[in-house]
Order: structure tokens, then C-alpha cells, then sequence
């Protein structure tokens, strides 16, 4: 990502610099260079676009999931999720309603908690989120993937696998 920023600075100071310059010929290549550049500059601005989405879907679902599961605050949900949320997860219906009663339940007597995210990643509308859970004397390794719309949680999957107490390499999970 930070690899990708850097590209895209030195691409605008490179297309300025050959705007700059392109006046010193009087015109006459004025006209091509900036035909070009449109093209360039409109890839640029696609990029940007881009990241800046997929940053701000990156946010969402960190603040939701902490709001939601880390606060046990259900409030999250009507804030983040689409009322016609559609679940993947075949424990839980689809919908915000439905959602809000399964957690009810599952959230009496659960403290607030940190919510321990490995790694994050986006692409375009989807996110996906990979956590470290502590479920009583067990922990999990929880992989949640969501499609974002117009700004809210529209669609969830989740696989969710018990941490073994010993491994077949040497490899963490985390």
C-alpha cells in the first residue's frame, strides 16, 4: 500500500514536470502531452479513488467490529449494517433484526474486550478481517469477510477454526 502511494506521488510530480516543461516549446506539443496526461491523470484519480474507498471500508468494519463484539454495544448495528443485511453464516438469519436478537442472547454476561485484529485487507467493496478470539479455555482463529454498500455492512461470511493445541508444522496461525 505504501509502495503503491509512493508510485502514485511520483507519477503526479512526473506528469507536472512534463506540463512545466512542455511550455517551453511555444505550444506545439502542449496539446499531445496533455491529451496523454488525461488519460494518466484519470488512471491516477481511478487509484485513488480506490484506496481511499477501500480505506474508509477498512475503518468501518474495524470500528463496527469493536463497537459490535469487542463493546457488546448493539447500537453498532443499526449504525453499519444495511437493514437488509444478508448473512452467509448459516447459524443466523439474514437481516439487522435478526442479528440483534442472536447477539442479545450471546452478549449476557460477556465482559468488553479488545478486539485482537491479525490483519485487515480490502478489495473494492469487500473487506476482509482476520482476529485472534478467546472463546472460554479456547481460542479461535476468525476469518469474517464483508461487502460494504453506500457505506454500510450489506453482506457477511465467516469461517470461524478452533487453535489446535499442537500443529502439523510450525507455522502460528496468527
Amino acid at each position: 500500500m505504501k509502495k503503491m502511494k509512493k508510485t502514485i506521488s511520483i507519477l503526479f510530480v512526473f506528469v507536472f514536470i512534463i506540463m512545466s516543461f512542455s511550455g517551453c516549446n511555444n505550444g506545439k506539443n502542449v496539446a499531445l502531452l496533455t491529451a496523454g496526461n488525461d488519460s494518466l491523470m484519470n488512471r491516477i484519480s481511478i487509484i485513488e479513488d480506490t484506496l481511499n474507498l477501500e480505506k474508509f471500508n477498512k475503518k468501518l468494519v474495524k470500528d463496527f467490529y469493536q463497537q459490535l463484539f469487542g463493546d457488546k454495544d448493539l447500537s453498532a448495528i443499526d449504525k453499519y449494517l444495511r437493514e437488509d443485511y444478508i448473512q452467509h453464516n448459516p447459524a443466523a438469519a439474514d437481516g439487522a433484526e435478526a442479528l440483534k436478537k442472536v447477539l442479545t442472547e450471546w452478549f449476557k454476561g460477556a465482559p468488553k474486550e479488545k478486539i485482537d485484529i491479525q490483519h485487515i485487507g480490502a478489495d473494492g467493496d469487500f473487506v476482509f478481517i482476520h482476529l485472534r478470539s478467546d472463546r472460554g479455555t479456547k481460542v479461535v482463529s476468525v476469518i469474517d469477510i464483508f461487502r460494504i454498500d453506500n457505506g454500510k455492512i450489506a453482506e457477511h461470511w465467516d469461517v470461524i477454526q478452533e487453535v489446535p493445541d499442537k500443529s502439523a508444522n510450525s507455522h502460528p496461525m496468527f
